[in-house]
C-alpha cells in the first residue's frame, strides 16, 4: 500500500527520501511527494513514477524530510490529492485510512480552515494545526491528535522552523531507523538499509519524536517507553534484481533456496518437533480438536491447501475463513481451536483485525505464519513460524506461498504425530520429501522453455477457466488468481468436478482451459471432466504427471512435469503457473511487478 520515509539527520536526507521511495515502489502506489524543511517549508509532488518526483528533487538540500507514496483510497490519483498534505508551515505524510474525518472535516470547516484535496489525510493536517493553537508543542499537539483519530494510520510530520519529526502509528506498520548522524522512520525496513540496520518497531499507539541526536517514545497510555532494537537480516541485495528482468521472474527462481531457508529447521532431523512454532507449541498444540485458518488473497489458497493435508494426516477438523469476512458474522468461538493467521507481510489490516477478534473471544491458541519476523501478526500470535522466504516485491505472490505450504505440511505432520496418528515410518518419508523439495521446485522451472511458448496462445484471450480437484483445487485458484493479476485476463479457478454445474457453458474454442492433472486417487474424475470440454470445443492445457495417463492430442496440449511428489505435489504444480501467468503477461505487455489497482501489503480494509 502507501510508503512513508522520514528522515533527520546531519546529512542532506533529500537522496535518503528518494532511495527510500523507490525502495518501497514494490508495495504499489500512484502519486508521490516530499516535504523538506530549509527551515522553510519546500513541497514537491507527482503523479506517476518516483523517478518524477526524483527529477524535480534533484539539487534540493535539507536535514529534515518526509516522503511518500501515495495508494488512492479518498479521492482520485492526482498531485492535489497528493502526500504530503499541509496547513499552515506543517506538512503531514499517512498511511491508512480515517474513519472518521468526514466528521472532523465538518468541524474543521465550521472553524474556518479550507481543504485543498479529497483525501482523509488533509484533515489530520489541519487538526494538528488547531491543536497547535492551543498546545504549541509539535510532540504533544501529535499525541493529542491522534487521540481523535478513529482507524488505521501511521502517520510523519514535521514544522517549519521545528527541529523535531514527530511519528506515530495505530494499526498500520512503521519502524524507526537508528543511524550513526540522525534518525530515521520507514513503513518498511527496506527504505532504510541504505542507512542503518538498526530498528526499532513500533506499537500500536505509540508516538515518537525524532531529533538527529536524541529518541524519545511514548506508548498508548501516554508515558515514556523503551523499544527493543531489533538489527535487520535483510541486505541491500535481497531487493536487488541482478540479473532478472522483473522481480516476479526473480522471486519465482528463487523458491527453491526460498525453501531451503524455510526447511533449515529439519535439515538434520529425525523427527518433527512442536517447538518449531514456538517454545510454549508443545503445550499449546497438545489437545488441538480443531483449526481455523484466517488469511486473505494468495494466503487464503495456501490455508485452503492446509485444510486437505490437516484433516487427512491429523484427523482434525479444519476451516479456512477469508479475514476479512470473518470477523463481520456471528462466528462461535472455541478457546481449543488452533488459530492460525498465514500473511506474506504480517501487516495485513483483515487478518491482524480477525486474529485480535479471534483472541477477544477467548481463542488464545493462536499461531502466525509469515515471513516479516517482527510483523504486527506475529507480535500478536502466541505461536509463530517464519517462512524466510526474504523479500517478496513483485505484488503477485510466488515465492511466499510454496514457503507457505511447507510451514503448513510442517504444521499437518506435528498435529498429526501430537494426535498420535503418524508412525515413524511415515513420519521420515514426509520429512524426506520436505528435504527434497527445493530439489523438485528446480527441476519444475527447467521446464521454462515450454511454458513460455504456451504463454503465446494467451495473448489474445480474454477469459480463461483453471481446473483441479482434491487439494490442486486451490491451486487452480492461485493459478486463475496469478493469471488475472498481472495479466488483465479474467480468470477462475474451480474443482472439475462442477464444470457441468455451470462453468461448461463457458467454454468454447475462444477460452482456454488449464488443468492440473496429477497422478492420484482422482486422476481417472478429472479425465471425464476433460472429456467434457474436448467435446466442446475447448482448448485444454494440462499441467501432468511425468506418469498421468493423460494423452495429447488435436486441442490438447500437455505438459509433463518432472516426477510425481504426494501430498506435496501442490507445491510443484504452483510454479508452472506463476511462469505461465508470468510469460503470458510478458506477451501481453503489462506492468507485471505492479499490476495496476494492486498493492503489495494491504494494510487497511
Amino acid at each position: 500500500m502507501c510508503g512513508i520515509v522520514a528522515a533527520v539527520a546531519a546529512r542532506n536526507v533529500v537522496p535518503v527520501l528518494v532511495e527510500g521511495l523507490m525502495r518501497l515502489e514494490y508495495r504499489g502506489y500512484d502519486s508521490a511527494g516530499l516535504a523538506l524543511l530549509n527551515p522553510t517549508l519546500t513541497r514537491l509532488r507527482s503523479v506517476g513514477r518516483v523517478a518524477e518526483l526524483a527529477a524535480q528533487a534533484e539539487g534540493q538540500v535539507a536535514h529534515h524530510g518526509i516522503a511518500h507514496t501515495r495508494w488512492a483510497t479518498h479521492g482520485v490519483p492526482s498531485e492535489r490529492n497528493a502526500h504530503p498534505h499541509v496547513s499552515a508551515g506543517l506538512a503531514v505524510v499517512h498511511n491508512g485510512i480515517i474513519e472518521n474525518y468526514a466528521e472532523l472535516k465538518q468541524e474543521l470547516l465550521a472553524a474556518g480552515y479550507q481543504f485543498s484535496s479529497d483525501t482523509d489525510t488533509e484533515v489530520i493536517a489541519h487538526l494538528m494545526q488547531h491543536t497547535l493553537k492551543t498546545v504549541p508543542d509539535l510532540f504533544e499537539a501529535v499525541r493529542l491528535t491522534t487521540q481523535r483519530l478513529v482507524g488505521a494510520y501511521a502517520i510523519a510530520v514535521l514544522r517549519e522552523w521545528d527541529e523535531t519529526l514527530v511519528v506515530a502509528r495505530h494499526g498500520a506498520p512503521l519502524l524507526l531507523g537508528l543511524g550513526e548522524d540522525g534518525h530515521y522512520a520507514a513503513s518498511d525496513a527496506s527504505a532504510l538499509l541504505q542507512v542503518t540496520r538498526r530498528m526499532v518497531y513500533l506499537e500500536d499507539g505509540d508516538v515518537a519524536e525524532l531529533r538527529r541526536d536524541a529518541l524519545r517514545i511514548v506508548g498508548a497510555g501516554g508515558t515514556a517507553i523503551e523499544r527493543a532494537v531489533h538489527e535487520s537480516t535483510l541486505s541491500a541485495d535481497d531487493v536487488e534484481l541482478g540479473e532478472y528482468t522483473h522481480y516476479m521472474q526473480k522471486e519465482i527462481f528463487e523458491q527453491p533456496q526460498a525453501l531451503a531457508a524455510t526447511l533449515e529447521l529439519i535439515g538434520g532431523a529425525q523427527a518433527v518437533s512442536p517447538n518449531l512454532f514456538g517454545v510454549a507449541a508443545p503445550e499449546m498444540l497438545s489437545g488441538v480438536r480443531s483449526v481455523l485458518i484466517l488469511a486473505c488473497g494468495t494466503s487464503f489458497h495456501a490455508g485452503l491447501v492446509a485444510r486437505y493435508w490437516i484433516e487427512q494426516l491429523a484427523g482434525v477438523p479444519c476451516s479456512v475463513e477469508i479475514a476479512s469476512e470473518y470477523r463481520y458474522r456471528a462466528s462461535v468461538a472455541n478457546p481449543e481451536q488452533l488459530v492460525v493467521a498465514i500473511s506474506q507481510s504480517g501487516e495485513t489490516a483483515d487478518t491482524l483485525a480477525s486474529i485480535k477478534h479471534a483472541k477477544a473471544q477467548g481463542m488464545g491458541r493462536t499461531l502466525a505464519i509469515c515471513n516479516v519476523p517482527e510483523s504486527a501478526i506475529v507480535r500478536e500470535c502466541a505461536l509463530r513460524f517464519l517462512t524466510r522466504a526474504g523479500p517478496e516485491i513483485g505484488v503477485a505472490s510466488t515465492k511466499a506461498f510454496t514457503t507457505q505450504l511447507a510451514a503448513l505440511f510442517l504444521l499437518a505432520v506435528t498435529l498429526a504425530k501430537q494426535a498420535g496418528r503418524l508412525s515413524a515410518e511415515a513420519e521420515a518419508g514426509h520429512l524426506a520429501a520436505l528435504r527434497h523439495l527445493p530439489v523438485a521446485v528446480q527441476k519444475v522451472l527447467a521446464l521454462e522453455p515450454e511454458i513460455t511458448a504456451w504463454a503465446g496462445r494467451f495473448a489474445d484471450k480474454q477469459h480463461a477457466l483453471f481446473l483441479g480437484r482434491g487439494h490442486h483445487y486451490p491451486i487452480a485458484l492461485e493459478g486463475a488468481l496469478k493469471l488475472k493479476e498481472i495479466s488483465y485476463i479474467h480468470a477462475e479457478g474451480y474443482p472439475a468436478g462442477e464444470l457441468k454445474h455451470g462453468p461448461l457453458a463457458l467454454v468454447d474454442k475462444t477460452m482456454p482451459v488449464i488443468s492440473i492433472a496429477p497422478n492420484d486417487a482422482l486422476l481417472e474424475k478429472l479425465k471425464s471432466n476433460l472429456k467434457e470440454v474436448a467435446a466442446r470445443g475447448g482448448e485444454l492445457n494440462v499441467f501432468a504427471d511425468a506418469d498421468s495417463a493423460v494423452d495429447e492430442e488435436a486441442g490438447v496440449h500437455i505438459l509433463r512435469l518432472p516426477e510425481h511428489y504426494g501430498l506435496l505435489s501442490p507445491v510443484l504444480h504452483v510454479v508452472p503457473l506463476q511462469l505461465l501467468s508470468y510469460h503470458a503477461a510478458l506477451v501481453k505487455g503489462t506492468d507485471v511487478d505492479k499490476p495496476r489497482n494492486l498493492a503489495k501489503s494491504v494494510t487497511v480494509e
